[in-house]
């Protein structure tokens, strides 16, 4: 199928890659704009940009995708259909309408739950058990077109967004090949989405980062593995940002506060929580690199009694 690509991240790159491998011909890749990364702010190129250009396909970045100049761009690239992976914009009518066969759309969720943004790590954040890929067929709404194909994934009590965010991209893009193919046979049954059932997944902000210690500790561990390996749960030590990284649930009773630090030693850092503790287990300081708890405290003193967060 001659097709046109539009993603950004990481996640969108095995789908790439298997269109590629596979012999479809992809004549354009649209992505979004380079950003500014690491301590110098070097413009830096969308990881889908790296892999088109090494492959000698044009890459477009436009910044309105109602550019005249970007659709005349996209109309002579002639599409049978578009293929949009965490692109990251809502495409305009005058795009949806282009390709015969549409726009298809790699979703990761079983929609009509967790539209949006940040799907992976809100099912994560939210305690789900299990999650999965759709394929979609694109209309003017977020994620709200018929569904194509859906494949489930358990998601496992330890998982973080990195691995799941790994596996989920490797399953969209086999779910992707499926689905292509299953269109140009004309086997595939468009189901609309139950729109009463439908959750939605809005983007991660600053807030979400904060650790508020009066949770049950499930809940904090989930939030911890939703942010890990990026942006990060934090706290706040002795003024400064502490990022936690992995920590284990404990229930029972204990004495102290929400916060308190209430047990330290090599095995972990056991804080209060609402329904008993949680134990830090992995760990950052401001400035420092990622570490154990054992390798952490062997630089860092940390008092029992002290209440984190503030």
């Amino acid at each position: 199928m001659r097709l046109v690509f539009m993603g950004t991240p990481e996640f969108s790159v095995p789908s790439l890659e298997a269109l590629l491998d596979s012999g479809h011909q992809v004549d354009l890749v649209v992505t979004q704009a380079d950003k500014p990364k690491g301590r110098g702010k070097r413009p830096a190129a969308p990881p889908v940009k790296e892999v088109a250009l090494a492959q000698g396909i044009p890459v477009l970045q436009p910044a309105r995708l109602k550019d005249p100049d970007f659709l005349w761009r996209l109309q002579a690239a002639a599409p049978e259909a578009i293929v949009v992976v965490a692109y990251g914009k809502i495409l305009p009518a005058a795009v949806l309408s282009l390709p015969p066969y549409g726009c298809i759309n790699v979703h990761a969720s079983l929609l009509p739950r967790y539209r949006g943004a940040a799907p992976i790590q809100r099912a994560i954040m939210n305690g789900e058990r299990e999650t999965g890929i759709t394929t979609m067929l694109m209309d003017e709404g977020m994620d709200t077109g018929d569904i194509l194909l859906q494949r489930r994934v358990a998601i496992g009590e330890e998982e973080n967004f990195g691995s799941l965010c790994q596996r989920l991209a490797r399953l969209g893009a086999q779910v992707l090949l499926e689905t292509l193919e299953r269109l140009q046979a004309g086997t595939l049954r468009r189901q609309p989405q139950d729109h009463a059932q439908a959750t939605y997944a809005p983007p991660l902000t600053p807030e979400d980062e904060l650790i508020v210690w009066d949770r049950p500790g499930e809940v904090i561990k989930n939030q911890v593995r939703a942010l890990d390996p990026k942006p990060g749960a934090k706290t706040y030590f002795g003024g400064e940002v502490l990022k936690i990284w992995r920590v284990k649930a404990v229930t029972g009773d204990f004495p102290g506060v929400p916060g308190e630090i209430i047990a330290v030693g090599p095995e972990g850092i056991k804080v209060q929580v609402a329904d008993g503790a949680v134990v830090i287990l992995e760990l950052q300081a401001a400035g420092g690199r990622r570490l154990p708890v054992d390798a952490f405290l062997r630089g860092h003193s940390i008092p029992e009694g002290y209440v984190l967060g503030k």
